[in-house]
């Protein structure tokens, strides 16, 4: 009795060995042969998870055999995966039940138009972009406002994480909760002492980070010209509203590098060459410095601007209109000398 207890004991230990075996194979083992990405859209089937993950695996009988018994043919959730070269089926399983996808890096750009901001940002979600424009014009109206265009405003210059699976409610919602807390109760002091409008500010803050090229150092000085300008009833006269003027009419198709004299006639009521005052609305995303710029302006006597050819993507400033005259045919010389028409 003693020896066939012995020998039943062995072979189950022999079988419990195998099993274990088996187990790890299937369940502990790298089972990933390359590292990558793939998607679940929502509402995919079991079928198109297999579908997905099969060409980055090593056995896909032996995924789907784990996969299948820990339910993950009915719990999963959508998303773009990140796979790992030498993961197991068991933690690959458990990533897409638990729905830990990986998120995206967007950068919001100086857009000159919401629609092409929706365009470019789409292209990195689930969603098409013409679904998600819809979205935004819904959020506009939901607002009291015409469409997605007029909620420029609520976003600025940055880079974000979102996921994938991203919808334009939640995409939005985060740029409210960042222009809600953007807002304090300081800035809207500062706002109130200029006696500027939100539309104001942010016009006058597009044009600033346009002329400034996005470099923070001459955002005041240029803030302050231009409120200068305002206080005075002169026209603001700015080369970027004219850009932003014809490409806003044509689609935003034209590139644009040197503004001429039948650019300046171009209608417009973004044409601050042609028009008197403050835009009706920002000819771009800005960013928060440039808010912040208008608000905390530099107190200067300068009404005139020209870029600078001996310091690129710099100004100089002058309050004397024949400086002006002469720091401006500087720069069409240098125009001219680099051949830029």
């Amino acid at each position: 009795m003693k020896k066939k207890l012995t020998i039943i004991l062995a072979i189950a230990a022999v079988l419990a060995v195998i099993i274990g075996i088996n187990y790890y194979k299937k369940h502990k083992q790298g089972n990933v042969a390359q590292e990558g990405y793939f998607h679940i859209p929502t509402g995919a089937s079991y079928t198109q998870i297999l579908d997905s993950i099969s060409p980055y695996l090593k056995n896909v009988e032996s995924f789907k055999n784990v996969a299948e018994s820990e339910n993950m043919d009915k719990i999963f959730h959508p998303g773009r995966y990140r796979i790992v070269e030498g993961k197991s089926n068991m933690q690959l399983v458990e990533m897409i039940k638990n729905g830990n996808q990986v998120d995206l890096s967007f950068r919001i750009g100086d857009f000159g138009d919401v629609y092409q901001m929706m365009g470019r940002v789409s292209r990195r979600t689930e969603l098409d972009s013409l679904s998600f424009i819809k979205k935004f014009d819904s959020i506009a109206k939901s607002k009291g406002l015409s469409n997605a265009e007029d909620l420029k405003h609520y976003f600025f210059i940055d880079t974000y994480n979102f996921f994938w699976t991203v919808t334009p409610e939640e995409f939005f919602s985060k740029f409210e909760d960042q222009y809600n807390k953007f807002w304090t109760p300081e800035r809207v002091k500062l706002q109130s002492q200029s006696g500027l409008s939100r539309r104001e500010i942010y016009a006058l803050a597009s044009i600033v980070y346009k002329e400034s090229g996005g470099m923070k150092d001459e955002q005041r000085t240029i803030a302050g010209l231009y409120l200068n300008r305002v206080s005075r009833g002169m026209k603001l006269q700015s080369d970027p509203t004219v850009i932003y003027a014809i490409n806003k009419d044509t689609g935003f198709t034209q590139d644009i590098k040197r503004v001429l004299y039948k650019h300046l006639r171009h209608p417009s009521p973004y044409n601050t060459y042609a028009n008197e005052g403050i835009p009706p609305g920002p000819i771009c995303v800005v960013d928060k410095n440039s808010v912040d710029a208008v608000l905390s302006p530099e107190k200067h006597n300068y009404l005139f601007m020209a870029a600078d050819p001996d310091r690129q993507g710099y100004h100089r400033f002058t309050a004397n209109d024949r400086e002006h005259v002469k720091n401006a045919r500087d720069y069409q010389q240098w125009l001219n000398s680099k051949n830029i028409r």
